[in-house]
């Protein structure tokens, strides 16, 4: 049973100072996410949208999988998508969180029952299996077996043959995690510390290299969870459980101040450095603590645009080569923001430094506000940084992707980082219209705003009885000029001021009020490899344009496991305008529009000789349209050789896609598990950020064809070692590769399809090596219409 009122917060408190007990000590604490309520505004209308969203999900097809590995009887059938085909539960776990955060931020009884129904029927799972395990993930007592006795047979995304399970019952783990610790559920806090402990019984026999190859499996954030069981327990048994499962060869090269991120499966490697952190505050370890700063100033700063997010196809791209992003139309993943969000709320509690809060900002308002659909709250995985492409969204009963379960958590916790404090001194960290019942100091405060739409914030403070002490309210980096203060309607100038923080110090009662005046100007960005492509901001508001509305394809996604691409036409990029100004003169070319907040206009656009203006807005209310938030910029000089090269550059690759009816990228986790992947004896592996997949014995995809369908193209590596592959359709060879004193370099060879192929909608290719042989290093596979 839930406690309430003040001794439930007691409860709390006292919980929270357990699991901060033994940690290096914090210089801020957060409220409990109950203190704070958010007012009308952008983040309550999204808050609103992710309980319909969680209340339109059906939890028994949710607790399917766990029913089923339990072998109880099921209510009803599991979802689709990645929920039944090897992810089976992982929504179910995020299911667990979303239900926790919005319970906590909204007090909503349905969800408080939504919760209570899925935590019963969890444990129901958990006593039926009798070994402590909760999990979705199918066979899971036989690969969990194997895993006990060390027979391990670990990839990038698989486990003994199965999908990244690990990774999948990380999210269980998290979602009792929540559970206790937001709403203070004492079933979820014995049935986290039981499955902790088949954890332990799990690993017990095997060695730590064992582990360390275990681990080349994504496995999601488990170091954190465990060492958050250590905090919650304060038995040190789970904490070097939690050191266990920590991945050495990422974590040794941070510890090095080595960046060896490139090329790596980016959200594979976030959740492991937030499980570093959390380990490195719990023991006083400054150097793992150092490592993770090493890690966050690495992919904020060279590896992030504009909007906050990072990654191309779910990789971390070169710090010296935004191309990718350009062209792709996988561009940064919302995980990855997600993730990133957490590691800096814990960095910026044990340093409060104001490069935290910026970046927070910008992540909050550009990428995750802008993922939620603002009608039907349809969420995003993929936001296309390509110039013209679109995004595609959600639908409850269709899809079931990482996204979705990240997603539908994103939008119940904008409470969280608003306000913190320091013993009685408080902070305001982000302008959003909240409520925050301070219940330590007997005080009420009051954040009312309209920001961005205006430029200030006001804040009410409404104190029991008159208190002391110094309110420290966010001087953002994107100021430029000193803020205009006013207390109760009268200007206000003794206050200090530092890089960070406008601090007011003075005996507070009921009814005082602070106003704040916060004016943006325009400014804009370039990519972090300095190549010609602009971003403009309004302040930390992302700037954004439509660009038209035409072939929208799958603009909602069904339960296709690639329904998350916005598959659509690709504009060219030489069909799209381009910024004719000398790079610091952009700003004079944006006006504001009188009629429209935070609409203006772009002028001195170009596509080929012909000139046209655009209208700016906020990214974040751009929705089911194309758009663009980047623009290459040339001189007048430069303009024609730009346009040019951007026509050569694309004409290759936008004629393949246009023939290509399936694509996997060879090595690329999501593409190769879309694709039913399957293996014996293969490696992936990347050179920079190409990645590639070769094999001592075979491995096979399942693509899609159309009666249409003529060719086969295989893309791969080909060197002077000697390497012989079959490729082979539906268990027939045919084509036989193989290369002779060849020089290293990339080619594509063209296969046609057997004639008996033709009539199915789909093929098993298979990549066999040669006899005494290793296959090429193959990079990617597409089945293709005739030319």
């Amino acid at each position: 049973m839930i406690l309430k009122n003040k001794f439930f917060h007691s409860v709390l408190a006292c919980l929270f100072s357990l699991a901060l007990d033994a940690q290096t000590t914090p210089r801020l604490n957060y409220f409990d996410l109950r203190e704070v309520r958010l007012l009308p505004g952008f983040f309550k209308h999204a808050e609103d949208l992710d309980i319909n969203y969680l209340l339109e999900m059906d939890p028994d097809r949710l607790l399917a999988p766990f029913l089923r590995e339990a072998s109880l009887p099921l209510k009803k059938e599991s979802y689709t998508n990645w929920e039944n085909t090897g992810l089976d539960g992982h929504i179910g776990g995020h299911y667990l969180s979303a239900l926790a955060y919005m319970y906590a931020a909204t007090g909503d009884r349905r969800i408080k029952e939504r919760l209570d129904y899925m935590l019963d029927n969890l444990k129901q799972c958990q006593d039926a299996n009798g070994n402590g395990y909760i999990g979705g993930v199918p066979g899971g007592q036989v690969i969990w077996t194997e895993v006990q006795q060390g027979k391990i047979n670990a990839g990038s995304f698989n486990l003994n043959g199965k999908w990244v399970p690990l990774y999948n019952i990380h999210k269980t783990y998290a979602g009792l995690r929540d559970a206790y610790v937001l709403t203070g559920n004492e079933s979820a806090k014995n049935m986290l510390i039981k499955m902790t402990d088949w954890a332990l019984k799990l690993i017990s026999q095997l060695s730590e290299a064992q582990i360390q190859d275990m681990l080349r499996s994504e496995h999601g954030g488990l170091n954190e969870t465990f060492a958050d069981v250590a905090a919650i327990t304060q038995n040190s048994a789970y904490l070097e459980l939690a050191r266990k499962f920590s991945h050495k060869s990422i974590l040794d090269p941070l510890l090095q101040r080595e960046d060896h991120l490139t090329g790596l499966h980016a959200n594979t490697q976030i959740p492991k450095v937030l499980g570093f952190k959390r380990i490195a505050d719990l023991s006083h370890d400054e150097k793992s603590a150092e490592a993770v700063k090493y890690f966050w100033d690495n992919v904020v700063e060279q590896r992030s645009i504009s909007i906050g997010g990072n990654s191309v196809s779910e990789h971390f791209n070169p710090t010296d080569d935004f191309s990718k992003m350009i062209h792709s139309i996988e561009g940064p993943e919302t995980c990855n923001t997600y993730n990133m969000l957490r590691l800096t709320k814990m960095l910026y509690q044990t340093d409060p430094q104001g490069k935290y809060l910026d970046f927070y900002e910008r992540a909050l308002y550009n990428h995750i506000l802008s993922t939620q659909h603002p009608e039907h709250g349809g969420l995003v995985y993929f936001t296309q940084i390509r110039p013209g492409h679109y995004r595609v969204y959600s639908q409850t009963q269709t899809s079931m992707w990482c996204c979705v379960g990240s997603g539908m958590e994103n939008h119940a916790k904008y409470g969280e980082m608003i306000y913190a404090h320091r013993n009685n001194d408080l902070y305001v960290n982000l302008y959003i219209p909240s409520r925050l019942d301070w219940k330590e100091q007997n005080m009420e405060v009051i954040q009312e705003t309209k920001f961005p739409t205006e430029a200030n914030t006001n804040i009410r403070i409404n104190p029991k009885k008159p208190t002391s002490f110094s309110l420290f309210i966010r001087k953002p980096g994107w100021l430029n000029t000193n803020p205009k203060v006013s207390v109760n309607g009268k200007r206000y100038e003794n206050f200090q001021l530092t890089n960070e923080h406008i601090e007011i110090k003075r005996t507070w009662r009921k009814g005082d009020s602070v106003s704040v005046e916060l004016p943006m100007e325009i400014h804009t960005e370039q990519l972090p490899d300095k190549s010609n492509y602009y971003s403009i901001l309004y302040g930390p508001i992302v700037l954004g344009a439509r660009t038209g509305q035409e072939s929208l394809t799958g603009l909602q996604a069904d339960d296709s496991r690639m329904g998350h691409i916005a598959s659509g036409k690709q504009i060219p990029l030489r069909d799209l305008p381009v910024l004719k100004a000398e790079p610091n003169n952009i700003p004079a070319l944006i006006k504001p529009i009188a009629s429209k907040p935070l609409h203006f206009t772009l002028s001195d656009l170009y596509i080929g000789k012909e000139s046209l203006q655009m209208e700016l807005e906020p990214f974040f209310g751009i929705h089911d349209s194309r758009y663009m938030i980047y623009w290459p910029q040339a001189t007048a000089k430069e303009l024609q050789e730009l346009q040019d090269k951007m026509s050569r550059d694309e004409i290759e690759s936008l004629a393949l896609n246009a023939k290509t009816v399936d694509k996997v990228v060879a090595g690329e986790q999501q593409p190769e598990s879309d694709h039913f992947f399957l293996e014996e004896g293969s490696n992936a592996g990347a050179f920079g950020d190409t990645r590639w997949r070769d094999t001592k014995s075979w491995f096979s995809y399942t693509m899609k064809i159309t009666p249409e369908t003529k060719l086969v193209a295989i893309k791969l590596l080909a060197d002077s070692s000697p390497r012989v592959t079959e490729v082979m359709i539906n268990g027939k060879t045919i084509s036989t590769l193989e290369d002779k004193d060849e020089k290293t370099l990339i080619k594509t060879i063209r296969i046609p399809l057997p004639q008996d192929a033709i009539d199915k909608t789909k093929i098993e290719l298979k990549i066999m090596a040669g006899t005494a042989s290793t296959s090429h290093k193959i990079l990617e596979v597409r089945t293709l219409l005739p030319d």
